[in-house]
């Protein structure tokens, strides 16, 4: 998402996939100067991308983790971008229910979503 909420890339995983597996992908050949994410995406590898392109990445540590990086908390509440975006393309019933049992063809009608969103 950039900084109005809007989807810049979008990947498509099984829903057993962990989200962190894509993370790298996600950024590769985006511009960015800060990278906003859960603590799904905490990893060494993924937040060393994030500052080797030049960024800053704001991913709180999960709990079990012994070296806690401080982030910026006020940055952080932006990330609810990013869940008002999912909320309003779930209201788009062929992406909330997965009624298209082929990947490629869900993920073109989530293209479509974000392409309505976008328009609004």
């Amino acid at each position: 998402m950039n900084g109005l909420g809007l989807p810049v890339k979008l990947v498509l995983t099984p829903g057993q996939a962990a989200d962190v597996t894509q993370a790298k992908t996600l950024i590769e050949g985006v511009p960015f100067e800060v990278v906003i994410g859960d603590k799904g995406y905490d990893s060494k590898e993924v937040v060393a991308a994030i500052e080797g392109q030049g960024g800053e990445a704001v991913i709180p540590s999960r709990k079990s983790t012994l070296a806690q990086r401080v982030i910026d908390w006020a940055r952080y509440k932006d990330r609810n971008l990013v869940e008002r975006f999912w909320s309003k393309a779930k209201q788009y019933r062929r992406v909330a229910t997965r009624f298209e049992k082929k990947a490629q063809n869900f993920l073109a009608f989530v293209h479509v979503a974000s392409i309505m969103i976008l328009l609004r």
